[in-house]
């Protein structure tokens, strides 16, 4: 019995050390490193509380089944887009994505925070202070290219590429579905408080219709951003076999005489679009400004009906 005692102890020491091991090992595993706008970032593998601050970003996550527990509030709605609310339902708003609240941040107990370089560069090193903090580059048309980021900084690599495939197929479909169609040109321009302008291929709706293969304007065939402050002498460069607008901060009185001043114009009514009927207002939520997975699936689908139609 006495040569059985030490013999025990020993077995429950090593023991115990594997335990510690086994812990310190969990620990460092639980964790990985995300490469991304503003260096590289030890984030956890399995995060439970993420807060998301860009429109994009929040579709991202909630379409690879991951619901954040924080994002910013959506461009339009209360708090979230008419068309993604029910899907957004049971998220707390944590500010505008042009302004984030801090403090309502922080309540969260996030144990990430997504954003983007271009909105948040400057509150980058405070957002880390809450909780580990990835960001994406830009904002513009390369989507794609931050889902794979959100992706990854939420360990949902596989899922992410799940969906993306989906995306891909149903452009592929909706591509095919169109035929003929899509030699006929396709117009995109946006009224908003103060301005009007046309939109070019590296903006949301641009690289989705690029992907469809849909043809462009040849003055909006540029693989660059947006022309900006529109005057009514480019009326015409507005023209295309089909003519989409969008409206930002729609309802505004100012916004809403602003695109009923242009539409009622003498020379916007001689435009090829104009005389064809088609001529389609379209939600600014869906088309532009949210701009992330779910919207551009229902995008798609908005497009080939009405192009289908007549």
């Amino acid at each position: 019995m006495k040569k059985i005692i030490p013999i025990l102890i020993a077995f429950i020491l090593v023991l115990s050390a594997c335990g510690n091991g086994g812990k310190d090992s969990s620990s460092k595993g639980d964790k990985h490193e995300v490469k991304h706008a503003m260096g590289t970032t030890e984030v956890p593998k399995h995060p439970k509380r993420v807060v998301v601050l860009t429109h994009e970003g929040t579709e991202a996550l909630v379409a690879m089944g991951v619901k954040p527990v924080g994002a910013v509030n959506s461009s339009n709605g209360d708090p979230w887009y008419p068309h993604l609310k029910d899907k957004f339902d049971g998220i707390k708003p944590v500010g505008d994505e042009l302004k984030i609240n801090m403090e309502e941040i922080a309540k969260l107990k996030p144990d990430l925070i997504i954003g983007n370089k271009f909105r948040d560069e400057a509150q980058y090193k405070k957002l880390s202070k809450i909780a580990p903090t990835v960001f994406s580059k830009e904002l513009r048309g390369d989507w794609k290219d931050n889902f794979k980021l959100y992706a990854k900084a939420v360990n949902k690599e596989d899922k992410g590429k799940e969906v993306l495939k989906d995306y891909d197929d149903h452009v592929k479909k909706v591509s095919d579905e169109l035929g003929d169609k899509k030699n006929q040109t396709v117009s995109m321009v946006r009224f908003m408080p103060g301005d009007v302008r046309i939109y070019h291929q590296k903006t949301f709706s641009g690289q989705i219709l690029k992907e469809l293969g849909v043809k462009r304007p040849e003055g909006q065939d540029k693989n660059d951003f947006v022309e900006k402050g529109l005057s009514k002498e480019r009326i015409k460069a507005m023209d295309g076999d089909y003519l989409f607008y969008f409206t930002y901060q729609d309802g505004n009185e100012k916004v809403t005489q602003l695109e009923k001043d242009w539409l009622n114009d003498p020379e916007f009514k001689k435009l090829n679009a104009s005389k064809k009927g088609h001529v389609y207002k379209v939600s600014d939520d869906v088309w532009n400004t949210s701009g992330g997975v779910l919207s551009a699936n229902q995008m798609i689908d908005e497009l080939k009906d009405k192009m289908m139609d007549k």
